[in-house]
């Protein structure tokens, strides 16, 4: 019903910057919280940043003051901007959204494809 497409994933130097973009398309009537989530070879899913419709953003400890979360609304897409990175940011990002669907008839919760992202130091 849902689809989340993920783009900007790639190799980046150590200290260097990446943008991962989040096009959500479908039966789409809203979209409430949008995030990206992380997970490195051997370790479990986690939450990297968190926006909601009202634009309240959270983020991993160990990711504050490097990157920041924005969304378009008009455009169903969400941003990651990483800044200064580090080889521990190594992972495959995955996208989520939530909301319902057109006609305020149901509710959905979608999961990207996923995109490399490789720092090397």
């Amino acid at each position: 019903q849902v689809q989340l497409v993920e783009s900007g994933g790639g190799l980046v130097h150590a200290g260097g910057s990446l943008t991962l973009s989040c096009a959500a398309s479908g039966r789409i009537f809203t979209i409430n919280d949008m995030g990206w989530y992380r997970q490195a070879p051997g370790k479990q899913r986690e939450l990297v940043a968190v926006i909601t419709s009202g634009g309240s953003r959270n983020y991993a400890d160990s990711v504050k003051g490097r990157f920041t979360i924005s969304r378009d609304a008009a455009k169903n897409t969400v941003y990651l901007q990483m800044n200064s990175l580090k080889p521990e940011d190594t992972a495959v990002y995955y996208c989520n959204a939530a909301g319902r669907v057109t006609g305020n008839s149901g509710s959905w919760d979608t999961w990207g494809q996923g995109t490399q992202v490789t720092v090397s130091s």
